[in-house]
C-alpha cells in the first residue's frame, strides 16, 4: 500500500473505464476544490493513467487496474460518483497534509 501527505499530492487523476459523464463532473467539482492547494486534477482512462499522478481515485471495481498501472501512485476507491465520503477524505488530507494510503 502506497501513501502520500496530502500536502504532497500535486497530480490528481480520475480514472474512469468507459465513458466520460459521472467522472467528467467528478473532476471539474474537484478541480475546483482543489485549484488553491495547486493540486491539477486530470481524468483518464484507467489503463492509461499518466506518469506522474500523487493520486489516483477511481471506481473500486477499477481498483486493481489502476495500481497494475500507475503502481507508484496512491490508488483511492470509491463505490459511488456522488457523495462518497473518499472524497472529504481527499480533500481533507489535501488542506490539512494528512495521509493518504492506498
Amino acid at each position: 500500500m502506497n501513501t502520500v501527505n496530502g500536502s504532497d499530492v500535486r497530480r490528481l487523476v480520475i480514472a474512469c473505464d468507459a465513458g466520460m459523464g459521472s467522472s467528467a463532473l467528478l473532476k471539474s467539482q474537484l478541480a475546483q476544490t482543489l485549484a488553491p492547494y495547486g493540486v491539477q486534477v486530470e481524468h483518464a482512462p484507467v489503463d492509461r493513467v499518466p506518469a506522474g499522478a500523487d493520486l489516483v481515485l477511481c471506481h473500486e471495481l477499477l481498483a486493481a487496474r489502476a495500481r497494475a498501472g500507475a503502481p507508484e501512485a496512491v490508488v483511492k476507491t470509491f463505490s459511488q460518483f456522488l457523495g462518497d465520503p473518499v472524497f472529504t477524505e481527499i480533500v481533507e488530507a489535501v488542506k490539512s497534509g494528512g495521509r493518504i494510503a492506498g
